[in-house]
C-alpha cells in the first residue's frame, strides 16, 4: 500500500509513522514542512504550508492513501485578530486543496484526523455523544475542522473518492503535553489538588489505540465514507484519573475532596469556566458504530497506556 502521510512530526502524526514503518508492504510518503527525522524506509517531500494554494503533486505519485493529521491545532488563549479565518486557511482550505489533488492523482481513500469537539464541548452524564448526532461545534478550531468534514462529504459525492472521518477525543500517550503533561508534573511534585469528590465521567484514548484505528481504516472496506468517534472504551472520573495517574508515576494522588459546584464558582471568579469545565464537566462518546462496523476493538487497556505514558515521563526526567 502505498501511502502519503501529513503532519508525520506532530504527537499523532509521529506515531502513525512509527507504526507504518513496520509493515514492510507500506510505501509511506511524508508530507513534511522541513527534513524529515525518519530515515528508510519513508520518502520525504518538503511542504512548507498547509494551504489552498499548496502544491502536493510531488507527495501523491503514485500513491492510494492520505492519511491527513497535519492542522492548525487547537490554541488555548488563540491571540490572533480573527481565529476562525486563521483555522479556516489551513484546517479547512488547506485539506480541500489536498483532497482535491489527491483524488486527481488517482488516491482512492482520504483519512480525515478531525475532533470530538465537532460533536460539542460536553455531555450529559451517561449521554454519550455518537457518530450520528448533529454536530454543534464552538470554537474556531471545532468549527473549521467540521466545515472540512463537510467539504469533504462533498467532495466523497462529487469525485468518488472515498472519505474516512475520525474523531478522537483527548489522546494521551509517551510524550503527550499540554494539561495531561501538568497533571503529571503536579503529581510528581505532591501538589495537594482540591479534586478528590469529581464524580464526572470522561472518554480517552490512548496514543496506540487511536493509531491501531487508523491503520485499520487504511485498507479495511466498510471504513469507507464513513465517520468514527474513538476512546479506550474505559471513561474515567477526574478523580479516578488522577489516582490511577498517581499510580503508573509510583506518586500517590494527594487529592482533597472539594465540592464540583465550589470549583466551578471559584474558576469563574477568576474568568477560568472552561478550566473547570473540562475538569468537572462529562464528554463521553458511544463508539459501538465504530467497532461495529469495523470488528475493531481497543487493544491496549486505559492501565497499561497509563504506565507507558507515565514511564516515557519519568524517563524524560521532567
Amino acid at each position: 500500500m502505498n501511502i502519503t502521510l501529513t503532519g508525520g512530526t506532530g504527537f499523532i502524526g509521529r506515531a502513525i509513522a512509527e507504526q507504518l514503518k513496520f509493515d514492510s508492504e507500506n510505501t509511506i510518503s511524508l508530507a513534511l514542512r522541513s527534513s524529515s527525522p525518519f530515515g528508510k524506509p519513508f520518502k520525504t517531500v518538503v511542504v512548507p504550508e498547509v494551504s489552498a494554494a499548496t502544491d502536493w503533486s510531488e507527495a501523491l505519485v503514485n500513491q492510494n492513501v492520505v492519511i491527513h493529521s497535519a492542522a492548525r491545532v487547537h490554541i488555548m488563549n488563540d491571540q490572533s485578530a480573527d481565529p476562525l479565518t486563521e483555522f479556516r486557511k489551513v484546517n479547512v482550505d488547506g485539506t480541500l486543496n489536498l483532497a482535491r489533488q489527491a483524488a486527481a492523482a488517482g488516491v482512492k481513500r482520504f483519512i480525515f484526523i478531525s475532533s470530538i469537539k465537532v460533536n460539542g464541548e460536553d455531555t450529559l452524564l451517561g449521554r454519550p455523544y455518537t457518530a450520528f448526532d448533529v454536530p454543534a461545534p464552538l470554537d474556531p478550531y471545532a468549527i473549521s475542522k467540521f466545515e472540512a468534514e463537510v467539504g469533504l462529504k462533498a467532495l466523497a459525492a462529487e469525485i468518488g473518492i472515498e472519505v474516512v472521518i475520525i474523531r478522537p477525543v483527548l489522546v494521551y500517550g509517551p510524550g503527550v503535553k499540554a494539561n495531561f503533561r501538568s497533571m503529571m508534573a503536579w503529581l510528581c511534585k505532591g501538589v495537594p489538588l482540591p479534586l478528590g469528590a469529581i464524580h464526572n465521567k470522561r472518554s480517552l484514548v490512548a496514543l496506540d489505540n487511536l493509531v491501531d484505528l487508523i491503520v485499520t481504516c487504511i485498507d479495511h472496506p466498510a471504513a469507507a465514507n464513513q465517520t468514527f468517534l474513538v476512546s479506550d472504551g474505559d471513561d474515567l472520573s477526574m478523580t479516578q484519573l488522577l489516582r490511577a495517574l498517581g499510580g503508573a508515576l509510583n506518586k500517590p494522588a494527594r487529592l482533597i475532596p472539594v465540592p464540583p459546584w465550589l470549583i466551578q464558582s471559584a474558576a469563574a471568579v477568576l474568568g477560568r469556566k472552561a478550566v473547570a469545565q473540562r475538569l468537572c464537566g462529562s464528554l463521553q462518546v458511544d463508539m459501538s458504530h465504530t467497532c461495529e462496523t469495523l470488528g475493531w476493538r481497543p487493544p491496549v487497556s486505559v492501565d497499561q497506556a497509563l504506565a507507558k505514558t507515565a514511564e516515557a515521563y519519568l524517563k524524560e526526567g521532567r
